[in-house]
């Protein structure tokens, strides 16, 4: 079974709590918004513990190194079947900073031609409730967790 691991980043505002999402990059996600959204995660290299995967994943896609202590969230199902385990971590990562790593694909398909496109293409604050509507909806479980520890 594929597992994977995350970190969710918030951050305390005076109207509540935002959080840190993600959108993916490459051209079959590139005009798609509402329910794209994804945190920070990725697969766990065999033998790997969830938080070193978790912290690896994060600084790939967003180029911020995530210090401080990770309050696990659980484990979640995504849509096709992989599991995730989550993590939230308080912190303030500046947009300015972002960075993602980059993937290879044949582009167009079926031209043999490969490009190179970011693992995510962007990344946003966005209060819980606007989360709520970006978030990809099996991740939707993940804020409702950050919400009961909070």
């Amino acid at each position: 079974m594929l597992r994977s691991a995350g970190i969710l980043m918030f951050r305390r505002k005076p109207f509540g709590l935002e959080v840190l999402l993600v959108h993916p990059g490459g051209p079959f996600w590139a005009k798609k918004d509402d329910g794209a959204w994804s945190i920070p995660k990725g697969l766990r290299e065999d033998g790997e513990a969830a938080e070193v995967a978790a912290r690896r994943e994060f600084y790939e896609e967003t180029g911020c190194v995530p210090d401080g202590d990770l309050i696990r969230l659980g484990e979640f199902r995504q849509a096709g079947g992989k599991r995730v385990e989550v993590f939230a971590l308080e912190g303030d990562f500046d947009l300015g900073a972002f960075k993602s790593n980059v993937f290879e694909m044949e582009w167009p398909p079926h031209s043999g031609r490969r490009r190179a496109f970011p693992e995510v293409d962007r990344a946003g604050w966005f209060s819980l409730e606007t989360a709520r509507s970006k978030i990809l909806k099996s991740q939707q479980p993940i804020l409702a967790a950050l919400e009961d520890v909070m």
